[in-house]
Formats: C-alpha cells, structure tokens, sequence
C-alpha cells in the first residue's frame, strides 16, 4: 500500500493557504503543519467548550469529556495505560519536572547516563543534578558519524547508574536509533530509560509498549497537533518518584508531573491527533485493526513514503563535495531530518533558499553539544532540511533543485 499524498496534503488546510503557496515546507523538525481534526477540535473548543472543564454543566461536562478522550485514545495508539499519559505545555518542560523529580528521588553517588547526540532539552536538565551530588556520565558519539554505539552503552553501566537518557533519533544526526534494543540492555542493568522521541514521532507515533521504554516524550506540535508536550511514564516508575504536583493529587499518576494547570482547550484539541490517525487507516485499508494496529499501520505507511523520498535526497548530498552530510546515507536507518555542514554562513543559505520557495533554516537546533562533537563550531552551525509524510516529490525536485542553485 503506497500513501496517497494527495488525500493527505487536503487534511491539512495549510496548503490551500494563498500566503504559502508556492513553498515547499523543509523545516518540520521545527514544527509541522497542523491537520485539519486537530483545528476543528481546537476551533469547537474556543466557540463552544472554553469553560472550567468536569462541572456538571453540559459545556463543562463536554469539555472534560474531550480532555480525556485525548489521553485515552493517544494512550491505545502509544499501548500504554491511560493513566501513564501527561501533557505538559512543552517537552522541556515536562522534561525539567521530570528532573526535579528524580533529583528528590536519586541519591549522592547515584549515577545517570546522558548522551551528546540530544537537543539540549533531555541532556540539560538532567546533567544539572550532578549539582545535587549525582554522578553524569556521557555516552558519546562517533566524532564522523555521530552513532551511538551500543557497545559503548554496555561498557558505562554498573550498579550505580539509575537512569539512562538517550533520544530516539537525533535532531541532528537523524539516525534511528534502535530503542528496544537500548532499553533492554538499560532493564538488563537495572536502570531505568528515558527517550526524547520528539525527532522521531512526527514519522510515525511508536508502539511505547513494544519500545519497553519507561518515559518517552514527544511534541503535539510536531506531530500535527497542538502546542503541547506529551510524555508516557510507566506506572511503576512514576508512583515511586516524588509527586511534583500537587499534593492531593499525587494518587493520580498523570496529574504527578504537571505543576501547573494543564491548557484545556489544546488537550483537548489533542483528540484530532488520534482523528487523523484513524482517518489515514480507514482511507487506505479495509482492514479492522484496533487503535494500536492502526496506529502501526500508519507509522509504516509514513516512514515508507518518507524513505522512497529521502533517499534520492541523501544520494544527492552524499555526492556533493561542497557539503558534509551528517549521519546516515542510508534513509532506511535515518528520518528526513538532513543537516549538512557548508563552508558558507548556513542561515545565509537558508536565506537564499527561501528566495526559490524552500522554507528551511540554518544554527544549532539546541543540538549544540552534538554539532561540537562532529568537529563543527555551533557558532557557525549546519542547514537542516527537515520533512514529514505531506511532502510530495515535486517538492523534493524542487528543493535538489535549489540547492543547486544556491550551493
């Protein structure tokens, strides 16, 4: 089964925009598109639903309903608990409470492993806890390839290291890495995972359960939704850290991490995430899988289209003498999330790009510990080409194009 791309581009009302049109979007891993049920979810909301959600008013009692069926259908599409879902106004933020918590939790001489290939948001955070007397040890990349290795993992795990924070794929470097894997040599150890997922989700919402990963965090606002960050935390682990919220809530497992009061409407408008996702299953199979498969089922049908697409891309860079490309060659192993590093001023280029209707962007992505480690200064920083499953061929032409042009 091939995506039909052009049944997708209408679920999203950004390309019938006048003022985008004739531009092709490469800057998704900054923020994708919204699609069209998370804004019809969002719009209702406002116009009809914006009152204080679970009173026994028919708009009160509306909005909460809306509230949790976001987490509940997320959470069948993620296979995990209900209850193990957190929205969060942002990754980070839900990253930094995260933090604090096991800063409580973890003792002196602790130790956690952090790697060099994240956005700064889930290696920041936690390597202020050696603040707290806590041991951060760092599981570094291939200063050519920016892998990480496995076998380097295995050989920083002992007894003392409770926590192990590693992304799925890196902003940066792009490359897939193999969580389930990881996170069993992680359980193995007797410690525990934490994934930032935020650069691997846009291309497909993972199976967390298979993953066997203990916290995984991504971005609505990455994966066609609204602004929030979303976490899973597996019930074991986040009834045993100190509660962060507040205290009568603390018997709740989703409401232990969110200090402040969650935004209701987009929560809410959250539900429209789970809307396309059975959307896009019912437009290309018969089948009759539950939330889980289908979700699978779309996952595999986005990172296809996004390979057959990619490919060409990292041919053309691979091949070029004016650019390095960083990570993969190989689009099976790699999201579309391209960074190259140029001679010339990145977001000087991505300037020039824009003028031939590329939309992309040049700097250090708060990947700046993973650009010095590939020998590149961040002050200078890489142009990142960045995709998702709406973009069409034309545009790739378009882009190869440009880059010719421009490079």
């Amino acid at each position: 089964m091939k995506l039909d791309i052009e049944y997708i581009r209408k679920q999203f009302p950004a390309f019938d925009q006048k003022a985008l049109m004739g531009q092709a979007f490469f800057e998704n891993a900054g923020g994708s598109y919204t699609c069209k049920p998370v804004i019809d979810r969002l719009t209702r909301y406002y116009n009809e639903r914006k009152v204080q959600p679970y009173a026994p008013y028919e708009a009160s009692k509306l909005a909460g309903e809306e509230m949790d069926e976001a987490r509940e259908r997320l959470a069948l599409v993620l296979g995990v608990a209900t209850d193990e879902v957190s929205f969060g106004p942002s990754t980070t933020q839900n990253t930094y409470v995260l933090a604090q918590a096991f800063g409580q939790y973890l003792k002196e001489g602790d130790a956690i492993i952090v790697t060099n290939q994240d956005h700064e948001a889930n290696t920041g955070p936690w390597r202020r806890l050696a603040d707290r007397g806590i041991e951060v040890r760092e599981w570094q990349i291939d200063s050519e390839t920016g892998h990480l290795d496995v076998q380097d993992l295995n050989s920083m795990l002992d007894e003392k290291v409770k926590l192990v924070c590693f992304p799925h794929c890196s902003n940066i470097v792009g490359e897939i890495n193999d969580v389930q894997k990881i996170c069993g040599v992680i359980r193995s150890a007797g410690a525990y995972s934490c994934v930032d997922g935020v650069s691997y989700a846009p291309h497909g919402i993972p199976n967390v359960g298979k993953l066997g990963s203990d916290i995984y965090l991504f971005s609505a606002y990455k994966t066609f939704g609204p602004h929030q960050g979303i976490m899973t935390i597996s019930r074991e682990l986040g009834m045993k850290l100190p509660n962060q919220g507040h205290y009568f809530n603390e018997n709740s497992l989703y409401k232990r991490f969110t200090p402040a009061g969650p935004d209701h409407a987009q929560i809410a408008a959250s539900a429209g995430m789970a809307d396309y996702i059975d959307d896009v299953y019912k437009h290309h199979s018969k089948g009759n899988d539950d939330a889980l498969g289908r979700g699978e089922f779309v996952h595999d049908l986005f990172r296809d289209h996004e390979e057959m697409l990619l490919q060409p891309l990292l041919d053309y860079l691979s091949v070029k003498n004016s650019v390095r490309l960083l990570g993969p060659s190989d689009a099976s192993k790699k999201a579309p999330t391209v960074a190259i590093a140029l001679k010339n001023n990145p977001e000087a280029v991505a300037d020039e790009l824009s003028k031939h209707g590329i939309m992309a962007g040049g700097g250090d992505f708060y990947a700046v510990r993973c650009i010095e480690a590939q020998g590149i200064d961040p002050t200078h920083g890489v142009l990142r080409l960045s995709f998702v499953h709406y973009t069409n061929k034309s545009e790739i032409d378009k882009l190869i194009t440009a880059l010719d042009n421009v490079l």
